[in-house]
């Protein structure tokens, strides 16, 4: 009589039907499972927090006269330090607050120093050229991120996070040729360029950083320490450039709500993007955030009065479909199949340890005792 469960498939071996499957419809699968579908829509709600950014601030120049982008992340930055960097201080240890400053406050400074100037650079841009060049070279950040990846985190790619980040870009270049606008910006259109340029670099490496210290350290640590120096150097910036700026804002319930907003949803931003590095990288982060344009047009045709296209509908299919195609197969490193060979020969050649933590505590005490005795 046969054993009941000789015609179940063994656990850690599988199916093989599935390798004879053809290329394609195993990458289909690959697309469309659960881990890729989270990555997605956690990217989306990135993208949404990044255009209420950009909404609130417009609404606050357009409709209040008021444009200080340094008050605007100064607040931000303090939230986060107000809430990660107070977690962070009753911990206790190596993973605490006065050891992580005493040790890595310069490299923290550095980073606040990139992610501030990054983010003025950017918003700073928007004085002097047009919305489609800062859409356009924005994008610059995607091949430096990978350059960085590949020579820091020892990175590598295959042939499909290509095909998926040239489909990405193609999708920008269908929403810059629908958006017609120039915004009557035509003096020192190069200079915001530059900017454009400069911030998109800046941004990555912010963002490398950002993942080494997720996946290596903490997400916790990497939001207090840059709420804590980002709030630093932002108010520092802010006593310099804006001061008088600030001074004269009419403060009002509306102008509050659109600070606040700004606040919270740069917040949210940062704290989602820790969560989606880890468990991504700061590449696929940066594709998925190429729908925030399109989301930010999408309101602006009901609150600025923009122009609605049908390629904008395009462009946001082929960003989604190659931030899926990107997020469908892990990137690896250069010394992952050395250190897999040189892990397999230390499990061969170590020593059988106790199972349990009394067990050595139990020998620990017969040494002392014998030496004791001797």
């Amino acid at each position: 009589m046969m054993d009941a469960g000789a015609n179940q498939q063994l656990l850690g071996h599988p199916n093989p039907s599935a390798h004879n499957d053809p290329a394609y419809r195993r990458l289909w699968r690959k697309i469309f499972s659960w881990q890729v579908l989270k990555i997605v829509l956690l990217g989306q709600l990135l993208s949404l927090f990044l255009c209420g950014t950009s909404v609130s601030s417009q609404l606050l120049v357009d409709n209040y006269m008021v444009d200080t982008p340094v008050m605007q992340n100064f607040i931000s930055y303090f939230l986060l330090s107000l809430v990660y960097t107070v977690w962070l201080a009753c911990r206790s240890g190596e993973s605490g607050l006065l050891y992580i400053l005493n040790n890595k406050w310069w490299k923290y400074l550095f980073l606040a120093v990139v992610d501030v100037e990054a983010n003025y650079c950017l918003v700073k841009a928007f004085q002097y050229t047009t919305l489609t060049s800062v859409q356009l070279l924005d994008c610059v950040a995607i091949p430096v991120l990978m350059v960085l990846s590949w020579f820091i985190l020892r990175s590598r790619y295959k042939w499909i996070h290509y095909i998926a980040v040239g489909v990405c870009l193609f999708g920008v270049g269908t929403l810059v040729y629908a958006d017609e606008r120039t915004d009557g910006k035509g003096s020192d259109m190069l200079f915001g360029d530059f900017l454009v340029i400069l911030g998109a670099c800046l941004y990555a490496v912010s963002d490398i950083c950002q993942e080494y210290v997720v996946k290596k350290l903490s997400c916790v640590e990497f939001l207090a320490m840059l709420g804590l120096f980002g709030a630093f150097v932002s108010g520092t910036q802010l006593m310099a450039l804006e001061s008088a700026a600030v001074a004269s804002i009419d403060w009002n319930w509306n102008v509050g709500l659109l600070y606040a907003g700004y606040a919270l949803c740069l917040f949210g931003f940062y704290s989602v993007m820790t969560f989606v590095v880890l468990h991504s990288s700061a590449t696929s982060v940066t594709l998925g955030l190429l729908t925030s344009d399109i989301y930010s047009l999408f309101i602006g045709r009901f609150l600025f009065g923009y122009k609605f296209s049908g390629l904008y509908i395009l462009s946001f299919i082929l960003i989604i479909v190659g931030f899926a195609a990107y997020n469908s197969m892990a990137t690896y490193t250069s010394e992952s199949h050395k250190e897999t060979e040189n892990n397999d020969t230390e499990e061969m050649e170590a020593p059988p340890e106790s199972a349990t933590p009394l067990e050595n505590v139990s020998k620990q005490l017969c040494t002392v005792i014998g030496d004791s005795a001797q």
